[in-house]
């Protein structure tokens, strides 16, 4: 007689998210594009956007990419259902889902579909959940605003390469707005998406006003804790994208606004930038607490250097946007739309804060309310605004364009104005007790730069100022009044791990030959390999370790499994291990034996962390009435753990 012992791995999976079942797919083939991936409600979380040809119900496939092996996912990959509907912007559908649950410091691969029809797989990496990170923001890509969309997406697509590949570890990137020219041409938006870094770094997506005439944007970029209520639109919300979103990403939380939606309405409701403010208000209050830095997102720079400096919208929004932005304790506000690069001073309450900073200064020290507002320049070189005049009849007018007192070339707002007729983009490196950004050139006069190579002058000299060289930087200290802050970084203590294994060798169990007894029964007797249990969890969560055995088998013969019994101990103690009770075989009390599971040894809640190896003696007694034979079964071991 003999009996095999099968040893398995413990498989811990990992849920993120809801939508686990599985969904059944019609047989129509789809094709999938314009895949993005998004940012999530926080740093463990992304979310997926993408075009499908077909009305087919489709789910992302995510795995750790170590266990990816030649494109295959592995069996315990987790599927997330999708959602979406039918394009009202162009012919297909739409699908978005949310990925939850991540893991920090993990690489991780997805694809859409479903099963025989899946997208190429596509992989992002996640970093630590706390402590210093760096974000990258582009400005106005505006594909196809040259004329020359694959002109544009070239740059585009150069200065994504060139900015993740100088900071391959930054975390977010963040758009101010206008993705292409023409809201609801798809092949602009083909352009806009062609670089792969948008499905391997999350995107914060913004809305410009060349986004918002149709719904394509809304289609394309599905974000978290998004208000879609009409006043966050501008015109007619079921057909124009919109809506107000926010976000905490570590130690930042952003708030995202549809800056297109600002008229405020005469009947005094709210609505344009009075509901934008009160969005702003309730976010902060709400979840303020929950970060060190508070970054505001949005299209219509109102302190920009160029000619939208003088828009009658723009204008308003420095009356009706400063005093709360101030009041509510905003660090840093990030703005496209002007095509050009600028830094304000120091802000409060819609005035210059502190009279003496000095123009480019290097380092800041705003006090409180003091905000600070970027305008960035174009990441693809489709168009540039040149640099526009301050007008000395408004000098001293807080919400007008007046010169700046210390360089009355500038306006009196704005530290730092830029423009080479070359793309460039913004680090932003967010660190404990401070908020360092860069300006950087991602190109320079050559190619790619359609406005340029379309006869525009260029002013950028190659070898001065090269590609990855620096157009500005500033470091900003927060205020800390007449107290010191003080903080300690705790580390993420190892979580731990429970399993088991066989120790050493998976021998067989060889129970020999059965010894007859005064020709009433058979007996046989062994030991199973010892089981080395490990938990080295936080938790100190109970844990048992459990086995079962099927019948005996030779060819078509059988011997129940029911007269096989144990007796577990203890080869070694640890880890809080209790032995399990014994169990007799069937020939002895007319029960079950092994063949229902039974408890080899067991933990309580709260253990000590460690070891423990595990034994038990096998008693094998049967009637003599079995046919003579060699038998063999599996003795199934299973661990539970909360």
């Amino acid at each position: 007689m003999a009996v095999g012992a099968s040893a398995g791995f413990l498989g811990l999976a990992l849920a993120l998210g809801s939508g686990l079942s599985a969904t059944a797919f019609a047989a129509e083939p789809a094709t999938f594009s314009g895949i993005v991936l998004g940012v999530g409600a926080d740093e463990s979380q992304r979310i997926v956007t993408w075009y499908s040809s077909a009305d087919t119900a489709q789910k992302i496939q995510l795995a750790p990419t170590a266990s990816v092996a030649n494109g295959e996912f592995p069996p315990d990959a987790v599927t997330l259902d999708a959602v979406g509907a039918a394009n009202t912007s162009t012919t297909g559908f739409n699908r978005h889902a949310t990925i939850t649950n991540l893991r920090e410091n993990t690489a991780y691969s997805y694809r859409v579909g479903g099963e025989g029809n899946w997208s190429p797989a596509y992989a992002f990496k996640t970093q630590d959940f706390e402590g210093n990170y760096d974000f990258l923001f582009f400005g106005d890509p505006q594909i196809g605003s040259s004329g020359d969309r694959l002109k544009d997406q070239a740059g585009w697509e150069e200065t994504l390469k060139v900015a993740t590949g100088a900071n391959p570890d930054a975390e977010l990137l963040v758009s101010g707005g206008d993705h292409v020219e023409s809201a609801n041409d798809e092949g602009q938006w083909t352009s806009f998406m062609a670089p792969d870094q948008l499905r391997q770094y999350p995107l914060v997506a913004t809305i410009g006003n060349h986004d918002v005439g149709g719904k394509s944007y809304e289609q394309h970029h599905f974000t978290p804790n998004t208000d879609r209520s009409t006043q966050y639109y501008n015109g007619d919300p079921a057909t124009r994208s919109g809506g107000d979103y926010w976000f905490v990403y570590k130690d930042v939380l952003f708030i995202d606004l549809n800056s297109n939606s600002y008229a405020n309405p005469t009947n005094g409701s709210l609505g344009g930038d009075a509901a934008h403010v009160a969005y702003v208000t309730d976010v902060i209050n709400k979840h303020g607490a929950e970060a060190k830095w508070k970054v505001l997102v949005y299209h219509h720079s109102i302190y920009s250097p160029a000619s939208h400096a003088d828009d009658g919208d723009n204008v308003q929004r420095r009356k009706d946007f400063t005093t709360t932005f101030s009041d509510l304790g905003v660090d840093l506000v990030l703005q496209g739309h002007d095509h050009s690069y600028s830094r304000s001073y120091s802000i409060k309450n819609g005035e210059k804060e502190n009279p003496a900073e000095q123009p480019g200064a290097a380092e800041v020290f705003p006090g409180p309310g003091g905000v600070i507002y970027v305008t960035a320049n174009s990441a693809s070189g489709s168009k540039y605004y040149d640099i526009s005049k301050p007008k000395p009849e408004e000098a001293g007018k807080p919400h007008g364009n007046g010169p700046d007192p210390l360089d009355p070339d500038k306006y009196w707002y704005n530290s730092v104005e830029n423009q080479e007729h070359v793309r460039s983009y913004v680090k932003v490196q967010v660190k404990a007790d401070k908020l360092v950004l860069e300006n950087l050139r991602s190109g320079t006069c050559a190619a790619p730069n359609a406005a340029v190579e379309k006869g525009l002058s260029c002013v950028n000299t190659p070898e001065g100022q090269p590609v990855g060289s620096i157009v500005d930087k500033v470091t900003v200290h927060p205020y800390h009044g007449n107290g010191q802050d003080i903080q300690v970084n705790v580390p993420s203590a190892a979580p731990g791990e429970f399993g088991w294994t066989i120790d050493g060798y998976n021998g067989l169990v060889d129970l020999g030959t059965a010894s007859e007894h005064n020709g009433e029964f058979f007996e046989a007797a062994g030991k199973i390999n010892p089981i080395l249990v490990s938990d080295s969890r936080r938790s100190l969560a109970p844990w048992s370790i459990s086995a079962s055995v099927g019948d005996f088998a030779d060819g078509d013969r059988t011997l129940s499994s029911t007269y096989l019994g144990w007796t577990p101990y203890l080869l070694d103690a640890g880890a809080g291990a209790e032995a399990g009770a014994p169990v007799l075989s069937a020939y002895d009390d007319q029960g079950k034996g092994l063949s229902v599971a039974s408890g080899l040894a067991a933990a309580a809640q709260g253990h000590p962390r460690g070891g423990a190896k595990l034994g038990a003696d096998l008693d094998l007694k049967f009637p003599t009435e079995v046919e003579k034979g060699s038998y063999r079964a599996t003795l199934t071991i299973t661990a539970l753990s909360s």
